[in-house]
């Protein structure tokens, strides 16, 4: 017995060890305050000034540009503010766009772009059109399909041609656009486009 009496000190003081080890973390976890899950709130993580962000495709063209004075990035939502934003559309085969706004805010991965407070929209002339024109308050850009539209009212200018509606979707990629309640229209015959020979 005296050549065992060893051997089940050591085995009684190890299992001491393991229980008195478990309770002290047991003890720990209840005693010490955990941190609580992190509430996601709409405040900005990250910010910049004169911020540029550049999107291409797949071949590594730039397509689309939103710069601004003042950025923040918001978490919750994964979207981003912009101050005195400036979006530029640049997609081959499609007339150049530029929208401005007072403020930007962009979501959905970067495939929606709401404009908010003077928002305008410019798509530049080509060799058959004149350049066209969209006011509004609000312009929602969804720059991979290249399309502009608001529920507003919305103020359309093309050449000496004006048409003041609500409900308004354009197309850049196809150039046709959707006026859904027109209120007022002035259509100039000089507007045609030209035909190239």
């Amino acid at each position: 017995m005296r050549e065992r009496l060893p051997g089940l000190i050591a085995i009684g003081l190890l299992l001491i060890l393991v229980i008195g080890t478990w309770w002290a973390a047991d003890y720990t976890q209840r005693a010490v305050p955990i941190e609580a899950p992190r509430r996601i709130t709409h405040e900005p993580d990250a910010w910049a000034r004169h911020f540029i962000m550049i999107r291409t495709d797949e071949s590594g063209m730039a397509v689309n540009r939103l710069e601004g004075e003042y950025m923040q990035h918001y978490p919750d939502d994964d979207s981003y503010e912009v101050t005195q934003a400036r979006a530029t559309g640049q997609r081959p085969g499609s007339p150049i766009t530029v929208a401005t706004a007072d403020l930007a805010v962009m979501d959905d991965d970067g495939s929606r772009i709401t404009l908010k407070g003077n928002a305008h929209l410019h798509r530049v002339a080509d060799a058959e059109r004149e350049p066209l024109d969209i006011h509004s308050e609000v312009l929602v850009l969804f720059p991979d399909d290249d399309i502009a539209e608001t529920d507003l009212a919305a103020l359309i200018q093309q050449g000496q041609s004006t048409l003041n509606g609500t409900g308004m979707r354009y197309n850049n990629a196809k150039r046709t656009l959707q006026v859904f309640s027109a209120t007022d229209a002035k259509l100039s015959g000089q507007d045609r486009p030209t035909k190239q020979n």
